[in-house]
């Protein structure tokens, strides 16, 4: 099972992916960031991406027990909350 978070960040593409067995994986611009390996109920991942002022530091949570939510921080800013 699969599930996909998507956003976007002054203009680039931050994607968050989530398989069941398989860990999460972040993707800026379709480049492979972060990614955590196996089964967890909760995770964090970390990356960066080159923003209009300068290189940015990329955090998400993510986890969850019988629904999956995901939160992306930009420089300590969350900027998307599939709990919305």
């Amino acid at each position: 099972m699969k599930k996909t978070f998507e956003t976007t960040y002054e203009g680039r593409s931050i994607v968050v992916e989530n398989r069941w067995l398989d860990g999460e994986k972040l993707f800026i611009d379709g480049e492979l960031q972060d990614e955590n390996l196996g089964l967890s109920f909760q995770g964090n991942l970390t990356g960066q991406l080159k923003g209009m002022n300068g290189m940015q530091n990329v955090k998400v949570a993510i986890g969850g027990f019988f629904t999956i939510e995901c939160k992306v921080f930009v420089d300590n800013a969350l900027v998307y909350s599939s709990s919305y």
